[in-house]
């Protein structure tokens, strides 16, 4: 079994629970559940039944249990955002987010944001953290200070060149109060949008309305920094044009005078000093056009980034994509030296201020806030993506089933349910099973993606 296992690449314990799999009964409903979650890599074990019944007769039209099925037991997917977690459902959330930020820039009256959307000036925002030390990077053509020239995928990039100046405390309490500093940066946007309107803080809410989504990333070196899509928008809303002084250029001085005036301030503690947070000097702004030209960027690859990075945690930079509540599980999870530093700070740092539960999201190097955010009016929500989404396969599936629309005021129908959780996960052979089918969905989203570039460029070219 040993040497059958070794020649098709799997351990002995995946192959035997793969032929266990394709001997049983039930190995095409299996398949089928799993596909149904897209390869999902934890799906969520569900048993009980449903019954819908006809409210005036009491006939039974259709029912359903899990008794019935392989395991006794419904696979549902986790849902979880995190590539590193679910790719399967990672891409369903980046799906969303996309939708959702591109939404914003070309507007969707389906997503609650019109077509003229695209006339109010727009702008692609990125806020940085300052310096707490030098670190290896490629500046251009020029060699590293180390005077190396780094390759693109080179480990040592973003690490400190002299890990014992560096300023981890500062690093992670930065992280820590990055959404803190976000919050001001928009009440100081607010104010600075007022005074080089010329008019009052209300006049300008009377006036003028802004409206952002927004995306943390880490960087190489452990930061967080922000990308976001702030768009002018009339005093209602998408739905109202802003006033002619809203301008592009205006918004851009706005965000970088607003960045410049955060300030948060860290009381001292314990063996720490007081600290001033602020932004890093390197803040970009830059215009969005609906068709590339030079240097300025399009909506959608505003979408595209915003979507990309929206699935994406601390493990980018190296460490894991799990909760650490102590020093020694850094050896045995094999952390690297400059993100395990970073969660020692964590950890050291908790006691000083437990306020700021720097422990539990250690794991995370200190920041605690969510990685996508919008304001309210900017567009459509997760929730309404995912409902539309729910609606529509429940439409699916009543069509299929024959029963009517529970909208129909002639309907009577009444569906009686019972759901508990049984458990998470897979078998080794599920998991094995839910890889490939992951891979045969994504090749085939590939050979789509393919197809309508072929089916646009034509267009173009006609």
């Amino acid at each position: 079994m040993t040497d059958t296992a070794t020649m098709a690449g799997l351990d002995p314990a995946t192959l035997t629970d793969v032929l266990r799999l394709a001997g049983s009964t039930g190995f095409d409903r299996i398949q089928d559940q799993i596909r149904r979650t897209g390869g999902c890599t934890d799906p969520i074990r569900l048993m009980g039944s449903t019954v819908t019944r006809d409210a005036a007769t009491g006939h039974v039209l259709h029912s359903y249990s899990t008794d019935t099925e392989p395991g006794g037991v419904l696979r549902l997917a986790c849902g979880n955002r995190r590539a590193s977690r679910c790719p399967a459902c990672a891409w369903t959330y980046a799906g969303d987010t996309y939708h959702l930020i591109r939404a914003g820039l070309v507007g969707d009256p389906a997503k609650g944001t019109p077509d003229t959307i695209r006339d109010h000036p727009r702008v692609f925002a990125t806020l940085t953290a300052p310096s707490f030390g030098p670190v290896h990077n490629r500046p251009g053509i020029r060699p590293c200070r180390c005077g190396i020239h780094h390759q693109e995928d080179a480990p040592e990039l973003g690490t400190p060149l002299d890990p014992e100046t560096y300023d981890y405390a500062g690093a992670v309490l930065w992280n820590n109060h990055a959404s803190d500093l976000w919050r001001y940066f928009t009440i100081y946007l607010r104010r600075e949008i007022a005074s080089r309107a010329g008019l009052t803080q209300k006049a300008a809410r009377e006036q003028s309305r802004i409206s952002f989504g927004k995306v943390a990333e880490y960087q190489k070196r452990g930061a967080v920094h922000f990308h976001a899509v702030i768009r002018f928008d009339g005093p209602d809303g998408p739905d109202d044009p802003p006033p002619v002084w809203a301008t592009g250029d205006l918004l851009d001085g706005a965000i970088r005078a607003a960045a410049a005036r955060v300030a948060v301030d860290v009381p001292p503690a314990g063996d720490q000093p007081a600290r001033t947070l602020q932004w890093g000097e390197q803040i970009d702004v830059r215009p969005i056009r609906a068709f590339g030209d030079g240097a300025e960027i399009t909506e959608q690859a505003v979408a595209s980034y915003v979507a990309k990075y929206a699935t994406k945690a601390a493990e980018t930079t190296g460490t894991v994509d799990r909760r650490i509540g102590n020093k020694e599980a850094l050896a045995l999870l094999e952390v690297p030296d400059h993100p395990a530093r970073l969660i020692a700070a964590c950890l050291d740092l908790h006691p000083f201020y437990p306020d700021r539960k720097l422990r539990d999201w250690a794991h995370m190097l200190g920041f605690r806030g969510h990685f996508s955010t919008k304001s309210r009016r900017y567009s459509t929500t997760l929730g309404a993506l995912r409902q539309v989404r729910a609606d529509y396969r429940a439409a699916q599936q009543r069509a299929a089933l024959g029963l009517p629309d529970p909208d129909d005021e002639e309907a009577t129908t009444l569906t009686l349910a019972h759901w508990v959780y049984a458990g998470h996960g897979h078998t080794p052979g599920e998991s094995w099973l839910a890889a490939n089918i992951r891979r045969d969905i994504q090749h085939n989203r590939e050979i789509a993606r393919e197809e309508l570039t072929d089916m646009r460029l034509e267009g173009e070219d006609q």
